[in-house]
């Protein structure tokens, strides 16, 4: 794991680039909350409260994320689509994730709808990053099958209940940090 290029990013940070780093790695990459990742510190000797870990998700998280994105092994020809509701702060809100064959998470998105246009906003996302797949395997849901028709009508889709638990099984992360953390408190921190 690299550090931000910005050479000011960690002055005036009182630990070093590397524990930083691992903080914010350790939160992404597994199901913790704040106080675990401050728990992990302790028993490794580092005394950081989990409100300076919150500072440090918020300043370096997106990058490390993009690095994490960027790493990743080529992504296979076909991909599979869900959609999951999280309530947050008494709203309903939509985590879409792609996972391709070999079940690896291509993306994930968080939104307030979900009809075609979040549907085409999720594709864009999606063909942006990676290009356009052979196959798409859905749900029933319609939105996916009308934005595609709008966006790439050369790509097959499949749509059955059957086919998709490869994504439908890939929401249980999602799942098991909202229990840890005590439900989301925004949709940025649900991605």
């Amino acid at each position: 794991m690299t550090k931000p290029k910005q050479s000011g990013a960690f002055s005036g940070h009182r630990f070093p680039p590397e524990i930083i780093g691992y903080a914010v790695w350790a939160y992404h990459r597994f199901p913790m909350s704040l106080r675990d990742v401050e728990d992990l510190l302790a028993a490794r000797g580092i005394v950081v409260s989990y409100e300076t870990i919150r500072a440090w998700l918020a300043k370096f998280g997106s990058h490390y994320a993009k690095q994490i994105r960027r790493d990743r092994p080529r992504v296979a020809d076909k991909w599979h689509l869900d959609e999951v509701v999280l309530p947050i702060n008494g709203k309903k809100y939509w985590l879409w994730r792609a996972v391709d064959s070999k079940g690896d998470v291509l993306d994930i998105l968080v939104q307030s709808r979900r009809n075609k246009r979040a549907a085409s906003r999720f594709f864009r996302k999606l063909f942006k990053a990676f290009g356009a797949p052979r196959v798409i395997v859905t749900d029933k849901l319609r939105s996916y099958g009308a934005a595609l028709k709008e966006l790439a009508p050369r790509i097959e889709h499949r749509s059955h209940k059957g086919l998709n638990n490869r994504s439908e099984g890939s929401h249980r992360p999602t799942r098991r940090r909202e229990k840890i953390m005590g439900r989301f408190k925004s949709p940025r921190q649900a991605q």
